[in-house]
């Protein structure tokens, strides 16, 4: 019984200690990420990034597939500032099978405090930026002067998006 009790405590241990790591590994890939943007190095951002990466930035209007965002966001690379964010808090989890792992954080960016999450997966053994959301963060108290702020241009979008 003991030896079995050991087994199952090893067993944990290991699988336990695994998650930690892949957790490491994927903070690792998003600080290297948002540090990729702050240093305007083009390769090294979109190589941690799927093929087929998805970005969603804070207009409702921005759902980059990843050609058109590495079009979008070249000339701002090129000028050797594109943005600067990085992460006071970030929440990572990982799958059983540690090839899938989805994250929140909350960044210090140029538009105050906002968050991030998104998706990443593990391709030929290195993980990979699937998707990412972007937001800007609102606190409670100031929800109604922003929806005042955007109320125009959302009935706009509202109202095009409804005719398709």
């Amino acid at each position: 019984m003991n030896k079995l009790l050991f087994l199952f405590i090893f067993v944990f241990s290991f699988s336990f200690g695994q998650q930690i790591d892949a957790k490491k590994e994927v903070n690792k890939v998003m600080d290297a990420w948002h540090k990729a943007a702050a240093e305007a190095d083009f390769d090294a951002y979109f190589n941690l990034m799927t093929t087929d990466g998805v970005f969603i930035g804070t207009d409702a209007t921005e759902n980059w597939q990843n050609d058109a965002f590495k079009e979008f966001s070249k000339p701002y690379f090129d000028k050797g500032k594109a943005w600067s964010f990085s992460a006071l808090e970030r929440n990572v989890y990982v799958n059983s099978t540690e090839d899938f792992a989805w994250f929140d954080e909350l960044l210090d960016t140029q538009m105050k405090i906002c968050r991030g999450s998104g998706v990443l997966k593990k391709i030929n053994g290195e993980w990979k930026i699937a998707h990412y959301v972007l937001s800007i963060a609102v606190p409670n108290d100031k929800v109604d002067a922003l929806i005042a702020l955007k109320k125009e241009s959302d009935s706009l979008l509202t109202k095009k998006l409804k005719a398709h």
